[in-house]
């Protein structure tokens, strides 16, 4: 199946894993950073004596009484690690004191507190009638409010036990929880990023590179690329993609040179039937274009390209408002009911009322003649006064002009040069055609946009196949010239030139 190709797996891949994530961190900012929380860490526990049991003695001579020779110093960070604040009654102990520090073994000798001179106001809580003190290895911390981020040192001095051994900080906390916090974050700055945050990130950053990466190699360095001659035959709408494609395929691939001869959709899946029944060798070096599935009934084997928009087009000086003509209404002219203009517009000017009208159409082996006559007409268009030069007799206009062109560019010539003319083309070219202005039918626009999104039910319109006899050898210039037609650079000419890929999930569907 075309959809799954490489970088549309990963596409899907990437955009999934990007809603879990989403939805994964919400959940997480919601349940746990919004919970009030102190989390502490042991910042230094380093020997200060000269008989240390633990580590390695960093000796003090004469700084010390009899009785200190294992001292320690301990370095306790007790920071605010939530997203809320901490008031003095969110701490849910009996005692005045808000939370314990219990040091292992060792006895307290000093402490001293410090904090950022940013929030040296903390100072004025550390106060003994607040409950701060300490007594044997317990170090009692007042109820300190926290803002996020805040933080606060203790510098403890002990003696007796070892370096290393257990040091908890205990306490309760109102909706939260006292935590001991290992991460290796800088002195005073709360990290930016969780892990959780630095983990999804990371996935997700892996997800697109690999996504570009798998875009970029396919699109620079074609592995379809074959050499030999390829002859390209069929649609004239659809001539303006061929070409480019074919140019810029034979600009990637050295050795394979690719002609393109369109003569239109009938012919050129006639012509290629032809050749698969008197020679299937040189068949297989042939592509045929059709607007619409001519080559089927021909068994012939068809791809679907792109959703081709064609559109009714008329003399500049035909001037037919927003809306356009309805179906009812071209269905009529091609008829032969209306001879004039006037007659088809009542609220015309003069000299637009006055204008014969003349058909400018196809060939019968045209494949957007095929289209117009299946989506629009419903019916064969019928032949009405035929004419070589498309030039209406002079005189009384008793019956309508009509006459035949070969491919899509004369008709829009002919189109611009005779006032009151009115034919059918590809919407692309007529589009940048100077002299000619599209036809809204039913007062929908031909506009691949608004058919893309679903926003217009314009009927002319049909998908673009490419035929060929049989199934094209795998290292065929053939079959590598179909599978560029895939490619995303490919795809971006086809949109450029005014058709919908049908490769995208939208033409897909359309296609379908």
């Amino acid at each position: 199946m075309e959809w799954l190709s490489a970088e549309n797996i990963v596409a899907v891949g990437t955009a999934v894993l990007g809603v879990v994530a989403s939805g994964v961190m919400v959940w997480y900012e919601r349940r746990v950073p919004r919970r009030k929380r102190i989390g502490y860490r042991v910042q230094m526990d380093n020997p200060i004596g000269d008989d240390v049991r633990s580590g390695r003695a960093n000796v003090r001579l004469g700084l010390f009484d009899a009785d200190m020779d294992d001292a320690t110093l301990v370095l306790l960070r007790v920071e605010n690690d939530g997203s809320q604040s901490i008031d003095r009654d969110d701490y849910t102990g009996p005692e005045p004191h808000g939370l314990t520090a219990v040091f292992t073994d060792r006895t307290i000798r000093g402490v001293s507190v410090t904090q950022p001179t940013d929030i040296d106001h903390l100072m004025d809580h550390f106060t003994a009638q607040r409950g701060f003190g300490y007594e044997g290895n317990r170090l009692r911390v007042p109820r300190v409010p926290l803002n996020p981020g805040d933080h606060y040192k203790l510098l403890v001095l002990l003696s007796g036990g070892d370096v290393g051994a257990e040091i908890r900080l205990r306490g309760g906390i109102r909706d939260g929880e006292v935590h001991p916090n290992r991460s290796a974050t800088p002195d005073d700055k709360s990290p930016v990023f969780s892990l959780q945050a630095r983990i999804f990130t990371g996935l997700l950053t892996l997800s697109v590179l690999a996504l570009a990466g798998i875009v970029v190699f396919r699109d620079g360095n074609p592995i379809e690329c074959e050499q030999g001659e390829l002859t390209v035959i069929g649609s004239t709408a659809f001539e303006p993609v061929i070409t480019t494609l074919a140019k810029q395929y034979e600009g990637k691939c050295a050795g394979a040179d690719i002609d393109v001869q369109t003569r239109g959709s009938e012919a050129g899946v006639a012509e290629l039937a032809a050749l698969a029944d008197r020679s299937g060798s040189r068949a297989r070096s042939v592509v045929a274009f059709s607007d619409g599935p001519l080559g089927d009934r021909l068994g012939l084997k068809g791809k679907k390209v792109a959703l081709s928009v064609f559109t009714l087009a008329v003399n500049d000086g035909v001037d037919l408002g927003p809306e356009g003509l309805t179906v009812a209404q071209v269905r009529d002219i091609y008829k032969g009911r209306y001879k004039r203009w006037g007659e088809v517009l009542p609220g015309a000017d003069r000299a637009t009322a006055e204008l014969p009208i003349v058909l400018v159409s196809r060939s019968d082996s045209s494949g957007t003649r095929q289209v117009f006559q299946d989506r629009v007409l419903g019916e064969w268009e019928r032949a009405q006064s035929t004419s070589l030069d498309c030039r209406p007799p002079a005189g009384a206009v008793t019956v309508v002009t009509r006459c035949e062109l070969a491919g899509t560019g004369d008709v829009l010539d002919r189109i611009a040069e005779q006032p009151g003319a009115i034919g059918y083309s590809e919407l692309g070219v007529a589009a940048r055609h100077k002299g000619v202005r599209p036809v809204p039918l039913d007062g929908d626009r031909a506009n691949v946009d608004e058919i893309e999104r679903g926003d217009s039910d314009y009927p002319y319109r049909d998908i673009e196949y490419a035929y060929t006899a049989g199934t094209a050898p795998g290292d065929s210039l053939t079959a590598g010239f179909l599978a560029y037609l895939d490619k995303e650079s490919s795809r971006q000419v086809i949109r450029t030139q005014g058709h919908l890929p049908c490769g995208t999930p939208v033409g897909l569907k359309l296609c379908g």
